[in-house]
């Protein structure tokens, strides 16, 4: 019988949270809110939106494997850029061996890395560049270099962010992901490491000499009371100040893994990367054995996934 270590254990939780999240928001992807009130997702659904089997995930679960792929190999930002770049070309980490859902800041950004082949951080750095692009794959980051510094995190966080979204707001928007991962890790419940969120990034963004007109942004996350907002209050579009928010209530307000990645489903619009954000938290804090198991029993590629996931274990504790 094989051994699994405690890393790899909470690298699955994680990323097959993010898998199955995505792929239940997959087949609704783009329906509005109003629209999942009257039709809520209560499990696994075919077709859809994307018209793919049940268990598919998206572009979100691709880039989040092309970088633990990268993690895998021996880290280098180059080895992300080139992974993404063949998944967007060559169909590398696709559910069934074809693309059939990008960003636009991500192909755009995608695109000049193809045909600019020295080219590395392809992404828009305008603040019309802050799509969740970024935000939706950074998650194995979590694992890697995970007592650095947090100048040194952060660096790593702007290169991985930067190769298609180059704005600092999506660097920040993925740095307080990490810090909500990071806290997670550390068996804080979800309550506790948001209230050690609120407590610690303000200096640590001082730290980082982030603008404070680029803090400000973030008041709504950081206030400690993201949680007690009403629903109207939450945006669920593909702004990645939104999915943050969103992903983070979703996982404040509810008990269990399920809970967590309908409730962030149903709220609509960008459902396939609100479910992914939510349900790599949500992953992670429950563990695997609280993902329904007729979920995973669906999933595309689950197998490829756990062995990305011991390679990329097997590579940090190296």
């Amino acid at each position: 019988m094989t051994t699994i270590s405690t890393l790899e254990f909470q690298i699955r939780a994680a990323l097959l949270g993010l898998a199955v999240g995505d792929a239940l928001g997959v087949p609704v992807e783009f329906e509005s809110r109003a629209r999942r009130k009257l039709d809520p997702v209560v499990t696994m659904r075919d077709y859809g939106t994307h018209q793919q089997p049940a268990g598919t995930w998206s572009d979100d679960a691709s880039l989040t494997f092309c970088l633990a792929e990268a993690i895998a190999d021996g880290y280098t930002v180059q080895k992300v850029a080139q992974n993404s770049v063949r998944w967007y070309s060559e169909n590398f980490w696709t559910p069934h061996g074809r693309v059939f859902d990008i960003g636009i800041t991500t192909r755009e950004a995608l695109q000049r890395l193809h045909t600019e082949k020295n080219l590395l951080f392809a992404g828009g750095t305008d603040e019309y560049s802050n799509g969740n692009g970024a935000l939706m794959r950074i998650l194995p980051l979590a694992f890697y270099r995970l007592d650095a510094p947090v100048t040194e995190r952060f660096w790593l966080i702007r290169e991985v962010s930067a190769i298609t979204h180059g704005h600092m707001r999506s660097a920040v928007a993925c740095l307080l992901c990490l810090e909500m991962a990071r806290h997670l890790l550390a068996d804080l419940t979800p309550a506790a490491a948001y209230q050690r969120l609120c407590q610690e990034a303000p200096a640590q963004l001082q730290a980082l000499r982030i603008p404070t007109q680029e803090v400000q942004h973030f008041q709504i996350v950081l206030s400690g009371r993201l949680p007690d907002l009403p629903a109207q209050s939450i945006n669920s579009g593909g702004y990645v100040l939104h999915t943050l928010e969103a992903a983070l209530w979703c996982l404040l307000r509810h008990e269990t893994y399920a809970e967590t990645v309908l409730a962030a489903v149903n709220l609509g619009d960008d459902t396939d990367t609100t479910g992914a954000v939510a349900g790599g938290l949500a992953g992670l804090y429950y563990g695997e054995a609280a993902i329904p198991v007729e979920w995973l029993q669906v999933l595309a590629r689950r197998a490829d996934i756990e062995a990305l996931c011991r390679r990329m274990a097997q590579a940090i504790q190296r």
